[in-house]
């Protein structure tokens, strides 16, 4: 569910409201006056709350879901309901879960906020924190003691900054939770909304982005790095992490303990990796990835949609593969290369 702190819930609504908002028939034998309180995961849902489930890698989590409700293609006909939930039949879930989501958390995707003064007298500012001019800090802030905020800074409603923090000039913080001793370079933008859309042939259509950014203790993030926000769960920089400048980091993304993150890497959404993990410059990484703990890839290796590397191993390549492997593939076409073309004669 989405956190209060950076939020408003326009809910609860009954069934049958969420019914008719979104445009398809309550579902027979459901009672429409049943509540719906507010939207989470299918992993995190429960009682009075609405997820979505589209198909494929998501199945097992469907089964086991909490959610009283829950939005459902079509064509998957008379499923058993997980756990008693209310299944809602509808022909995409993610366009719908779309409109649901705007009836909840209508401004969810302002990409402003607009206050009458540079700090909001709601804000609490701890002992010896340094603020350069320019400085914007939105209502229910929290800044630790001992933190330095350079000029034209700009942090967002709710937003937690702990102890002993740098943030360089023209940072912008949002939708986020920042742990002790974090070092922010200029130009980061944290907390902004994930690249979540519902595609279709009449276009595509934004699904709120409704999670937030944990950033743990003693992280660096490299100048104008960019870190989006969760859909509905929580991206999550893991404490002692180092990231490089230029570097892009999808929503819903795990990144684990003290791992390296080098220029210009880009990791999508909903990818998980390990402690100790190292990604060379401009590595890409598709959605719903794993990698295992202290794996460590080559500059500009490549893993494919929903890849699984296994831990404590060097990777290379596009698709990713073991190093070894990788070099010996390499030889391989070298040596096809360079082998001499026959003769009419021979």
């Amino acid at each position: 569910m989405a956190d209060p702190r950076f939020y408003d819930n326009r809910g609860p609504f009954s069934l049958a409201q969420v019914c008719v908002g979104i445009g398809v028939p309550l579902p027979e034998g459901a009672e429409g006056s049943a509540v719906v309180y507010d939207l989470a995961t299918l992993g995190a849902a429960g009682r009075g709350q609405l997820s979505f489930f589209a198909g494929g890698r998501l199945s097992e989590d469907f089964s086991r879901t909490a959610a009283a409700f829950c939005l459902v293609p079509a064509k998957l006909g008379r499923a058993v309901p997980p756990a008693g939930a209310v299944l809602i039949p509808c022909a995409s879930p993610p366009h719908v879960f779309a409109a649901v989501a705007n009836m909840f958390y209508p401004d969810a995707s302002l990409a402003i906020w607009l206050q009458d003064r540079a700090i909001d007298p709601t804000a609490e500012i701890g002992e010896n924190v340094n603020l350069a001019p320019g400085v914007v800090i939105g209502p229910g802030v929290q800044v630790g003691s001992g933190t330095r905020i350079g000029p034209n800074v700009a942090i967002g409603r709710g937003v937690a900054i702990g102890r002993d923090c740098e943030i360089g000039a023209n940072v912008s913080i949002s939708h986020a939770l920042i742990g002790d001793r974090v070092t922010i370079l200029p130009g980061a933008q944290i907390g902004s909304p994930g690249f979540g859309f519902a595609n279709g042939e009449t276009g595509h259509t934004k699904i709120p982005q409704l999670g937030r950014v944990i950033v743990q203790d003693g992280v660096e993030i490299g100048a104008c790095t960019a870190i989006d926000r969760g859909a509905l769960a929580d991206t999550v920089i893991g404490e002692g992490t180092k990231i490089d400048n230029l570097v892009q980091i999808g929503h819903n993304v795990h990144i684990g303990r003290h791992c390296i993150v080098v220029s210009q890497v880009g990791i999508s959404g909903s990818s998980i990796l390990g402690d100790f993990v190292v990604l060379g410059g401009q590595v890409g990484v598709s959605d719903h990835c794993k990698v295992g703990d202290h794996a460590r890839l080559g500059g500009r290796t490549a893993m494919i949609v929903a890849q699984e590397l296994e831990g404590g191993k060097d990777y290379a390549g596009a698709p990713a593969k073991p190093l070894m492997e990788w070099i010996r593939e390499l030889h391989a076409v070298a040596g096809l290369i360079k082998r001499p073309k026959r003769s009419e004669h021979d």
